[in-house]
C-alpha cells in the first residue's frame, strides 16, 4: 500500500508540476491590459527607470502595459486615475503622490469597476488599508530619518547643533513630503535649524525653475551648512545650482534621495556627500508582477520596501554605469 501511495503521490507532483510549468510559460499574463503610473515625463530621469522596469515586467509577463505620464503635476495624476479606470483595465499601478484624500473616491471607483490597483512610490496607507491593495516603495518618512542619521555620522566634523539647513519638498503634499519631513525632523531633533523651502510651481519635471527660490534662500541665510534635495534629477542638478550661486564644493553640504545619471558627477565634484537610494526599477517591475499574480493566480498584492542604502563617492562606482544606462 505504501507503493502504490507513494506512486500516486509521484505521479500527481509529476502532473501539477506539468501545469505549472505551462501556466509559467511566457506570456503567462497575456490577455490583461495593465497601466502604469510614471509620475513624471516622458524621458524624465527618474521616471525612465520606473519605465524600464515596467516594460521589462511586460517582456516577462506578456501583460499589455501602457506607460501614463504626469509631469509630477499631482491634479493631472488625478484626472487621468479616473480617465484610466473609465477604461476598465484589469489593473493599474498608480503613485500614490496626490494623497489619500484625492485617491480615496476613485479608488472605490476602481474597486466597484473590479479592476486591481498597485500603489507605488508614494505609500497611501488609508486607501490601502480600506482596499486592502499593495505598495513598492520605499518607507518614506524612515528613509528620511535614516538620511538624517547618516548624514550626522558622515559629517560629524563638518556640522553641529545650531547650524543652518534646508530642505526643499512639496510640502503641502502630506504623503509625498514624509521622506523630506523624516530628514527635517531628525535634523530639527539633532538640534540644527531646518528651514523648509517650497518647491516652486513646475519644479518637481524642471528642477532649474527653483533656482531663483533657492538662490534667495542661500543668501538670506549665509551661515546655511546642509541642503537637502527631493529626488534624483535634483541630485544630478547641485552642481549647476551651487555654481549658479558661487558655493564652492564642499562649502554647503548636500545631501538627497535617489541616484540616476549626473548622481556620480554630483558625489565626485564634493556638491553632493550622500543620497539614498530607492530603486525606481523595482517600483516599475515590482507591481506590474503583483497586478498579474493577482489576476492570474488570485495571489494577494505584494508589498515591498524598496529603500536599500545609502550612495556616497566612495561606492558610487559599483552603480554608477547601470545609472548611466537607466537602470539605478
Amino acid at each position: 500500500m505504501r507503493r502504490i501511495a507513494s506512486a500516486f503521490c509521484a505521479a500527481s507532483v509529476a502532473a501539477i508540476m506539468a501545469t505549472s510549468a505551462t501556466a509559467q510559460s511566457a506570456g503567462w499574463c497575456a490577455g490583461n491590459d495593465i497601466v502604469v503610473f510614471s509620475g513624471g515625463p516622458a524621458g524624465g530621469t527618474f521616471n525612465s527607470i520606473i519605465d524600464k522596469g515596467a516594460n521589462q515586467a511586460a517582456i516577462d509577463t506578456g501583460a499589455n502595459v501602457q506607460i501614463v505620464y504626469s509631469d509630477w503635476n499631482f491634479e493631472q495624476m488625478v484626472t487621468q486615475f479616473r480617465d484610466m479606470i473609465g477604461q476598465t483595465p484589469e489593473g493599474i499601478a498608480m503613485m500614490g503622490h496626490p494623497g489619500d484624500s484625492a485617491l480615496m473616491p476613485l479608488a472605490a471607483e476602481a474597486d466597484a469597476a473590479g479592476i486591481k490597483v498597485m500603489y507605488m512610490n508614494v505609500d497611501v496607507p488609508e486607501v490601502r488599508a480600506r482596499f486592502g491593495s499593495g505598495f513598492v516603495g520605499a518607507s518614506l518618512y524612515d528613509q528620511g530619518r535614516a538620511l538624517a542619521a547618516e548624514t550626522i555620522r558622515l559629517a560629524a566634523d563638518q556640522l553641529s547643533p545650531g547650524d543652518t539647513a534646508i530642505v526643499m519638498s512639496r510640502w503641502e503634499a502630506g504623503n509625498r513630503a514624509q521622506r523630506e519631513l523624516g530628514l527635517a525632523d531628525a535634523l530639527e531633533e539633532w538640534g540644527m535649524e531646518v528651514i523648509k523651502l517650497q518647491e516652486a510651481d513646475g519644479a518637481s519635471a524642471d528642477q532649474m525653475l527653483q533656482l531663483p527660490v533657492l538662490t534667495s534662500a542661500v543668501l538670506t541665510n549665509p551661515g546655511t551648512k546642509l541642503i537637502g534635495y527631493p529626488g534624483g534629477p535634483w541630485v544630478s542638478a547641485a552642481p549647476v545650482f551651487m555654481d549658479s550661486i558661487g558655493v564652492e564644493p564642499g562649502s554647503i553640504i548636500g545631501v538627497g534621495f535617489d541616484i540616476g545619471q549626473g548622481v556620480k558627477e554630483s558625489l565626485e565634484s564634493g556638491h553632493m556627500l550622500v543620497t539614498a537610494d530607492q530603486q525606481p526599477y523595482l517600483q516599475g517591475y515590482m507591481p506590474v508582477l503583483s497586478l498579474c499574480q493577482q489576476l492570474v493566480y488570485d495571489l494577494a498584492p505584494l508589498n515591498v520596501d524598496t529603500g536599500s542604502g545609502f550612495v556616497t563617492v566612495d561606492n558610487v562606482g559599483s552603480v554608477a554605469e547601470l545609472a548611466n544606462q537607466g537602470f539605478r
